[in-house]
C-alpha cells in the first residue's frame, strides 16, 4: 500500500496523521511542548523541543510501515506562522521561537501603524500592522533589543529552522512569508520598504517558494532517529490555517470555514489578492494562486481554558469522581442557561485580540452582571463572547467578499453539540461540521497528493473529507442573540479607549512584582 503524510508543526503539539492514497486515515498521533510566559507578553517555545516533536512523530508513523510492501510516497507540512527565531551566522538560534501569541512588539507595532507608511505596507502585505508580525517583531529586536538584533544573520521560522536542521535547506514557502508583513503579496517577492524598515536584507530571509515545492536527502543523524528513508521525497506546504480551509473542502468561492482550537479564524479562499481598506483582515497565500482572505482571533478553546481553571475548581473535581471530561461537563452546565445568558456579556480578550480590533492590548470583562447570574450564566457567556467576537469577522469578512453561501467549522470546538448550535444560533445560518479529521494535516497531504502527482486539482480533497452534519439556526435563539451582538459590539468600541491605560497598569504592576521578589 502507498502512504502519505501531513504533518502540523503547530503552537501547542506536532501532530502527525498516516493516510493512504484515498485519504483515508490510517493512524495519527501527536507530541506536546512547552508554552514559555516568563515575561509579560511573552509567548515563546524552545526550537529544540519542536525539533524533537517533529522527529519523535515522524518516527511513529513511519514505524507503522511495512517497508517490504508498502511504500511512503511523501511527507507533506502544515505549521503555525507568524514565528520568529533570530540565527546567528552558523544558524544556530540567537532567540527561543518568538511565537505569534508574543505581544512585545505592541510599541514597534503602534509606531509602525500610526506612521506615513503603515496603511501602505497593509496594502502591499495582507498583513495587518501588529506585533504577531515579523515586521513587528524585528523592528521591535531592533529598538529594544539591540544585543540580539545587532548579532543576527538570518531569520525565519519554525517551520523554516526544522527544514534547515533536518535537510541543510533554507527556504520558506510563499503561504509563510506572505503572513511575515514583509512579503509584496502582488509581486510575490520580499517587500521593499518592509526590509528598509526592520534593516533587514533578502539575503537574510530564506528563499520563497510555492507550497508544492519537493525535496529529499534528510541528514543521515536524524534519518536515523526516525528510520525514514534519505529517498523520500519531502513537500513544502502551506501554514495551517490556509490548509486548515484545505481540509475540510472551503476552497471554492462563497465558502467559509471557521475554526476555533486554542484560538480560531473565519477565512475564505479567492484566486487572487484581497485587501480591507479598513484593516481589519489578513490576506494571506495558500499556493501562489490562491489566497486566504479572513481573520484570525487570540481567544478561542483557550479563553474556555482559561473559566475552567480559575471559576470553576468544584465542577473539575466532580469531573475527576464522575470520570467525565471536564470541559464536556461545564458545556452541560452552560446549556442549562438560555440563550444570551440573561443578559450577561463576555469579552474574551484575554491575550489582547487580533481581527478584527488588532489591538494588542484588549483585555478581557464581564458586562451586566446582576445578582440573578450564576457561575452557569458565566460559563455560558464565556463561549458566547467567543462566538460574538468571531462573528464581528465574519462581518468584516462580508464587506469585503460578500455573504459566504455556506459555512464550513472544524477544530476542537466542534465536538461540543452546544457550540455547534451555538454558533448557528449567532450566525443565523446553517453551519456544517465536516468529519475531517485534523483539517490542517489533511490539507497538508492534499497539497502533497497534487505535488507528486497523486491528484490533479486541489478541489479533490471533496473526496476525502467525508460525511458532514449540518445544524440550523434557532430562530428564539437568533432572536436574543440579534439585540446582544450589537451591545457587544458598541461595548467593544466604548472599552478600546481604555485597553491601553489597563494594559500599561497591568505592565508596571508585574514588573513591580518582579522588582520586589
Amino acid at each position: 500500500m502507498d502512504y502519505i503524510i501531513g504533518m502540523d508543526i503547530g503552537t501547542t503539539s506536532t501532530k502527525a496523521v498516516l493516510y493512504d492514497l484515498k485519504g483515508t486515515v490510517i493512524t495519527n498521533t501527536s507530541e506536546s511542548y512547552e508554552l514559555h510566559r516568563d515575561a509579560m507578553d511573552m509567548a515563546e517555545q524552545e526550537p529544540e523541543d519542536i525539533l524533537t516533536a517533529v522527529t519523535t512523530t515522524l518516527k511513529r508513523m513511519i514505524s507503522q510501515i511495512d517497508w517490504k510492501k508498502d511504500r511512503l510516497r511523501t511527507v507533506s507540512f502544515s505549521s503555525a506562522n507568524q514565528s520568529l527565531i533570530a540565527l546567528d551566522e552558523n544558524y544556530q538560534p540567537l532567540t527561543r521561537i518568538i511565537t505569534w501569541g508574543d505581544t512585545r512588539a505592541a510599541p514597534a507595532a503602534k509606531k509602525i501603524k500610526n506612521s506615513d507608511q503603515g496603511q501602505e505596507l497593509y496594502e502591499r502585505t495582507g498583513t495587518p500592522i501588529h506585533p504577531m508580525s515579523l515586521l513587528c517583531k524585528i523592528s521591535w529586536l531592533k529598538e529594544d533589543v539591540p544585543e540580539v538584533y545587532n548579532k543576527a544573520a538570518y531569520y525565519c521560522g519554525i517551520k523554516e529552522y526544522v527544514l534547515y536542521r533536518l535537510f541543510g535547506i533554507w527556504q520558506m514557502d510563499v503561504s509563510v512569508a506572505s503572513c511575515t508583513g514583509m512579503y509584496n503579496i502582488f509581486e510575490l517577492q520580499w517587500d521593499e520598504k518592509a526590509l528598509e524598515l526592520t534593516g533587514v536584507s533578502k539575503e537574510q530571509l530564506p528563499k520563497v517558494v510555492d507550497a508544492y515545492e519537493q525535496f529529499s536527502g534528510m541528514k543521515k543523524e536524524y534519518a536515523t532517529i526516525t528510520g525514514c528513508p534519505q529517498d523520500v521525497t519531502f513537500v513544502q506546504g502551506a501554514f495551517d490555517g490556509a490548509l486548515s480551509n484545505l481540509g475540510v473542502n472551503a476552497i471554492d468561492e462563497g465558502v467559509a470555514a471557521v475554526t476555533i482550537g486554542t484560538s480560531g479564524a473565519i477565512r475564505m479562499v479567492s484566486d487572487h489578492p484581497v485587501i480591507d481598506p479598513k484593516g481589519r483582515i489578513f490576506c494571506y497565500a495558500l499556493t501562489k494562486n490562491l489566497w486566504v482572505i479572513g481573520g484570525p482571533v487570540n481567544n478561542g478553546g483557550v479563553v474556555f481554558s482559561w473559566a475552567k481553571d480559575n471559576l470553576f475548581d468544584a465542577e473539575k473535581s466532580t469531573a475527576d469522581l464522575l470520570g467525565k471530561d471536564s470541559y464536556d461537563l461545564l458545556t452541560e452546565v452552560a446549556s442549562q442557561v438560555p440563550a444570551g445568558s440573561d443578559g450577561l456579556l463576555f469579552h474574551p480578550f484575554l491575550g489582547g485580540e487580533r481581527a478584527p480590533i488588532w489591538d494588542a492590548n484588549a483585555r478581557g470583562s464581564f458586562f451586566g452582571l446582576a445578582q440573578m447570574h450564576t457561575r452557569a450564566h458565566m460559563v455560558r457567556a464565556v463561549l458566547e463572547g467567543i462566538v460574538y467576537n468571531l462573528y464581528t469577522v465574519l462581518l468584516a469578512l462580508e464587506e469585503v467578499l460578500g455573504q459566504p453561501d455556506s459555512i464550513l467549522a472544524t477544530g476542537g470546538f466542534a465536538r461540543s453539540e452546544l457550540w455547534r448550535q451555538m454558533l448557528s444560533d449567532v450566525f443565523e445560518r446553517p453551519v456544517t461540521i465536516p468529519q475531517a479529521f485534523e483539517s490542517s494535516c489533511l490539507g497538508a497531504a492534499v497539497v502533497g497528493m497534487k505535488s507528486i502527482g497523486v491528484i490533479e486539482e486541489l478541489a479533490e480533497v471533496k473526496n476525502f473529507v467525508g460525511e458532514t452534519t449540518t445544524y440550523a439556526p434557532n430562530p428564539e435563539h437568533f432572536n436574543v442573540y440579534r439585540e446582544l451582538v450589537p451591545i457587544y459590539i458598541r461595548l467593544t468600541r466604548q472599552l478600546q479607549t481604555e485597553y491601553q491605560t489597563i494594559a500599561d497598569f497591568q505592565r508596571r504592576y508585574a514588573e513591580n512584582g518582579e522588582d520586589a521578589d
